[in-house]
């Protein structure tokens, strides 16, 4: 007796298939695996063969026979998820529901932004940690003892005290710059955004935590020409080539000159005629802090006195945020509310 078994296996597929009932299935099963069904038939036929047919005969009716318990066992859970479902009213017919896609954070959406910009200027991007030294901080950037922003009113600092010194939250991304040139030499030119913490009181311009954008560049003969060319491409690449820029003398412990960068306002294009609430009617908006490389930091990293010049620059990310996007209050970035978060 011979038997054509991919056929067989094909035509009971097709059947289980189509069963709708376990009772319909059960049938199906008697047929093929059945004390009297077709398998039942085939294994009995095997006295009839010769002793080199009987064992490849045999293997294909045990594979038939795993490959239709397999299907049966698959129909039959198959059969009892779909009773279930109908019996607590669920109809498996009905669309299904597509989940929400989730989106970037506006303040990650500027760092991206921020970072595509300077990297394409040739700039990399570093990270550094949250928790810094007061050498890092204050002292490497030539920030000195007295100076008001070392006082434990303006810094966050952590207990306890080890022989190295104070650790703290650092209170901007400037002690990456240190830690940078401590282990390179020149050419270098970095970006470094994060967190930084200060004990600000909490309103609608100002947070205890906040991001910020520190960036340098460091080489032979750089000069400040080069850093006012840097951030004029820069301000017209994120607010548009119409965006005027100024700079405005101004006080730094680790940059000498040092200077504030002011654009003009993008909501009122300058126009003073008007009260624009976002600049004040003065038309113009403070964006960044910046100047050239202080000697003293340079002798804090060791590097030779005189061999290298350098610029660098620092901005809050949140501020750009807000007037990239015209939002009026800082708080809002952190308040996980979805209906301003779907926005972006």
């Amino acid at each position: 007796m011979s038997f054509d078994w991919t056929a067989i296996e094909q035509e009971a597929q097709k059947e289980i298939n189509q069963a709708e009932t376990a009772k319909g299935l059960e049938g199906l099963r008697i047929k093929y695996l059945g004390r009297h069904g077709l398998l039942a038939k085939a294994t009995g036929s095997i006295s009839t063969l010769t002793g080199e047919e009987r064992p490849e005969f045999g293997k294909k009716v045990n594979i038939l026979k795993n490959n239709l318990i397999r299907l049966l066992e698959e129909k039959t859970r198959y059969l009892k998820e779909q009773k279930a479902a109908c019996a607590c009213g669920l109809d498996w017919t009905l669309p299904g529901v597509i989940p929400q896609s989730g989106s970037l954070h506006p303040i990650t959406q500027t760092i991206q932004e921020l970072s595509s910009i300077f990297s394409k200027m040739g700039f990399i991007v570093v990270e550094g940690p949250e928790i810094e030294t007061e050498e890092n901080n204050f002292s490497g950037l030539n920030i000195p003892l007295e100076h008001p922003s070392r006082d434990a009113f303006d810094t966050f600092y952590l207990k306890p005290e080890t022989r190295k010194g104070r650790f703290l939250l650092r209170s901007h991304t400037s002690p990456v710059q240190i830690r940078v040139m401590r282990k390179y030499r020149p050419p270098l030119a970095v970006i470094v955004p994060g967190k930084v913490y200060r004990p600000d009181a909490v309103d609608a311009s100002h947070s205890f935590m906040f991001h910020q954008l520190e960036g340098f560049l460091v080489d032979d003969d750089v000069k400040f020409s080069d850093l006012k060319g840097i951030l004029a491409v820069f301000v017209k690449k994120l607010f548009g080539e119409d965006t005027k820029m100024r700079f405005r003398p101004h006080f730094f412990p680790f940059t000498e000159p040092s200077a504030e960068v002011d654009i003009s306002c993008i909501i009122c294009k300058s126009n003073q005629k008007n009260k624009c609430s976002v600049c004040g009617g003065k038309g113009w908006l403070e964006i960044l802090g910046c100047g050239m490389i202080h000697p003293n930091v340079f002798a804090n990293v060791g590097y030779p006195r005189g061999k290298y010049t350098g610029f660098a620059f620092g901005m809050g990310v949140d501020r750009i945020a807000m007037l990239k996007y015209g939002i009026n209050d800082i708080r809002l970035f952190y308040e996980n509310d979805l209906r301003f978060l779907r926005q972006f």
